[in-house]
């Protein structure tokens, strides 16, 4: 249950459900250019990510001096949509 309990407390912030939205569009994008997206500042972006990172709905990898994020647990966007269509 504490698994499901993270992903639900992930998923109860707007800018958390915005990201999540855009990485299902895309493949792998860095913190730069998900702030593009966002009126956040990147520290902010950066908890915002961490949260979401440790519920286990993404992942990240680095690749030289970035960190790329992606969707790693489609499955979330089923429940987003579940919600968005009840």
């Amino acid at each position: 249950m504490e698994k499901e309990v993270k992903i639900l407390k992930a998923l109860a912030h707007p800018l958390r459900l915005e990201i999540i939205k855009l990485l299902s569009n895309e493949e792998s994008l860095c913190v730069c250019k998900i702030q593009d997206f966002f009126n956040a500042t990147q520290s902010n972006l950066s908890q915002h990510l961490k949260i979401l990172k440790e519920a286990e709905i993404l992942d990240s990898k680095k690749s030289g001096g970035w960190v790329y994020y992606n969707l790693k647990n489609k499955k979330v966007i089923e429940i987003i949509n579940i919600l968005k269509d009840s």
